[in-house]
């Protein structure tokens, strides 16, 4: 049967949208916007991307739940499609955020890697061949590596970007490597094909170094402990906008992606917390993150590496929502990370609007903003009380859906039980360091030399955004779960 290229090109229309408008960026600016000044080049490439991801966007919520396309390499079912629009939404509030980045001469590039980075999400979010399945993240590693370095006048950026490449091309080569032994023990690459040779072949040691490679490399896509050492430099060196973009869309993608290997290709080895499979090491993968990543927040005075520690924290819970996937479905697990990205796209936007005014690195840098910016502090307030889980914010429910989830597994005596419950602990834990930010951003008073902040409107427009949509799906969280 010959492929059906037509289907394809119509399935991956959002994905060409993204394609031309970084191509039509970078034409743009070689023949027109090199004559303007750095900061009207930016927001000129930050216009037409954002129209990119807009039309993409819209293609993206009208595309249909097609079930595989082109010979099962793609797979468009609920999960994918409400993926590629929380990723294109992220993606267009990081663009939002982006006036007044740091990025020296070359905005241009800086916007195009950002769709090229977007592009890689999207496909990451309906792979199921593992050839697809590493290109598509191999794209977008490969931007992100030079986003984080993107800011040439800063050496912790340098650093930063170099010590994330290190890792992740470690983690590649994991990943890579574990793929090659499951074509190895399978002859196939296509997720159902592999979960359906397997279900009928008794385990094996191979097959277990395989998925421990695996889990290896996703752990380290996801931040999640002990393969998060790249994460506070990586946050604190590079630009905010990229930061941000890391620390939403990108985990998200990955998340899913990690959900979707794991259950649809290796379901049938999963085991249980008592019994081997991937199940057991994910859950102390779990465990590792929610412990490390709260206590280490504790003693963070820099913000940024304070949400680098929240984040290995938060990744902790959700691949505690990864292994409620099989009985529960993915719906708790993707309303967790779509709304914890939109948290942090706007914590995150929040650093970069205050610093267009100055330094943003150290906690006590946003001490009386309520004076300096009453909607930046109003943004923040939403923004941080929805990360410590406070209701009825969306942050709040994403939490108890996914701790539900578990506790509905094996009730309190049984080990997924034990785990929300001491997620619950540490999300206690949590609450004294969200606290410390609202303190220096609300109760305390500015320095005496700190002026009032201008937000770009942009900027504003995404910050309201951002803090309206975690306002409205914690009132309507029906809203992202009714399309599961």
């Amino acid at each position: 049967m010959m492929p059906d290229y037509v289907s394809l090109a119509r399935a991956l229309l959002p994905e060409i949208f993204l394609i031309g408008g970084a191509l039509v960026v970078l034409g743009l600016d070689l023949a027109f916007f090199r004559r303007c000044n750095p900061g009207r080049r930016l927001r000129l490439a930050l216009g037409v991307a954002a129209l990119a991801v807009a039309a993409a966007l819209g293609q993206a919520i009208c595309t249909e739940t097609q079930g595989p396309v082109f010979g099962g390499v793609f797979m468009f079912d609920s999960l994918a499609v409400a993926t590629r629009c929380g990723v294109l939404t992220l993606v267009l509030l990081v663009l939002g955020v982006s006036c007044g980045a740091r990025v020296s001469r070359n905005p241009a590039e800086y916007v195009a890697l950002l769709l090229f980075a977007a592009i890689g999400f999207t496909l990451m979010a309906a792979a199921q061949q593992l050839l697809v399945v590493f290109l598509a993240l191999e794209l977008a590693s490969l931007s992100l590596y030079v986003l984080v370095g993107f800011d040439l006048s800063s050496r912790e950026s340098a650093e930063a970007a170099l010590k994330y490449f290190l890792f992740g091309g470690m983690s590649a080569a994991f990943l890579l490597f574990g793929f090659s032994l499951i074509y190895g023990l399978t002859g196939s690459i296509e997720l159902p094909q592999i979960a359906m040779v397997l279900a009928h072949q008794p385990s094996s040691p191979l097959l277990a170094v395989a998925l421990i490679m695996i889990l290896v490399a996703f752990g380290f896509k996801l931040a999640a402990a002990p393969f998060h050492l790249w994460a506070p430099d990586a946050y604190e060196g590079a630009p905010t906008p990229a930061a941000a973009l890391i620390a939403s869309a990108s985990k998200l993608s990955a998340l899913v992606l990690f959900t979707r290997l794991l259950w649809t290709g290796f379901g049938s080895e999963g085991g249980n917390l008592l019994l081997p499979g991937w199940v057991p090491t994910v859950a102390l993968l779990a465990a590792a993150s929610m412990t490390l990543g709260n206590l280490a927040a504790l003693a963070q005075t820099n913000v940024r590496r304070l949400l680098a520690y929240s984040a290995v924290a938060h990744a902790g819970s959700l691949l505690l929502g990864v292994i409620t996937v099989g009985p529960a479905g993915p719906g708790p697990v993707f309303y967790y990370a779509a709304t914890y990205g939109l948290a942090t796209v706007g914590a995150f936007g929040v650093i970069a609007v205050v610093e267009r005014a100055g330094e943003c690195q150290r906690i006590t840098d946003l001490a009386g903003l309520y004076r300096r910016s009453p909607l930046l502090a109003g943004c923040l307030l939403v923004f941080i009380l929805s990360l410590a889980g406070i209701p009825p914010l969306a942050g709040f429910f994403g939490k108890f859906f996914v701790y539900s989830a578990a506790f509905n597994i094996g009730g309190l005596a049984g080990p997924p039980g034990w785990l929300a419950l001491a997620a619950l602990l540490l999300s206690i834990v949590s609450l004294y360091y969200y606290l410390l930010i609202l303190k220096q951003a609300l109760v305390l008073v500015p320095p005496a030399n700190a002026g009032r902040i201008e937000t770009p409107s942009l900027a504003a427009l995404a910050l309201i955004t951002c803090a309206g949509l975690i306002v409205l799906l914690g009132i309507c969280p029906s809203v992202i779960l009714g399309i599961f």
